[in-house]
């Protein structure tokens, strides 16, 4: 068996269901998709899912807050998040000058998760679910410290890069078949008995 670690680009995925216009979809269930993309010779040891918080607006806040929550309490993966900044925009007919928020970091923090789990032997083959060409890098530093390792590209719908394809030893574009079959229960409760729905909005 080849030891398996996924590593899961949550807003590259999500934008991707976007595009495609699968909002139906938005409910995943992360470590059961990780395991749909795996063949039988494959052990999936875990799964990281990385993403950010976003700040507005209010309903947005709600449905993500509620998904992050479903998902930890549904269990079999770890949340990693980076975060949001305000990044100056000049407008180039006006001149004016504001601010637009734009994640950062969940890049880097996917690219330091793949390197220190090679340096630490913890996989054999990374599989990365994510199209953001800047990850090539990562893919890279992977190489730099275990030759061996396997690296499993699946990317999301609308969101392929040829470069980190060629990157990677094996890739693939995840279908809707997959992504249908890999949603959480409607209804999920927590430890304490609390439970979390599926948003309204998602249905």
């Amino acid at each position: 068996m080849y030891r398996v670690v996924a590593y899961v680009d949550g807003f590259n995925l999500y934008f991707g269901l976007k595009t495609k216009g699968w909002r139906r979809l938005y409910w995943l269930d992360i470590p059961a998709l990780c395991r749909s993309l795996l063949r039988p010779h494959h052990s999936l040891l875990g799964v990281k899912y990385f993403t950010a918080r976003v700040a507005s607006p209010p309903d947005k806040v709600q449905r993500q807050n509620v998904y992050l929550e479903a998902l930890a309490a549904n269990g079999g993966c770890s949340i990693h998040f980076g975060q949001y900044l305000n990044i100056p925009r000049k407008c180039p007919y006006c001149g004016r000058t504001d601010t637009v928020p734009k994640e950062k970091m969940t890049d880097l923090l996917i690219g330091l998760e793949m390197y220190g789990d090679a340096a630490t032997n913890a996989y054999d083959t990374c599989l990365l679910v994510s199209g953001d060409s800047d990850l090539v890098a990562a893919i890279k530093k992977v190489r730099t410290v275990s030759p061996a390792k396997w690296v499993l590209l699946a990317s999301p719908p609308k969101r392929h890069s040829a470069a980190l394809a060629a990157a990677a030893d094996v890739s693939f574009t995840i279908g809707r078949a997959k992504l249908a079959a890999a949603q959480m229960p409607d209804e999920v409760t927590k430890a304490d008995g609390y439970v979390l729905r599926r948003p309204e909005h998602w249905s």
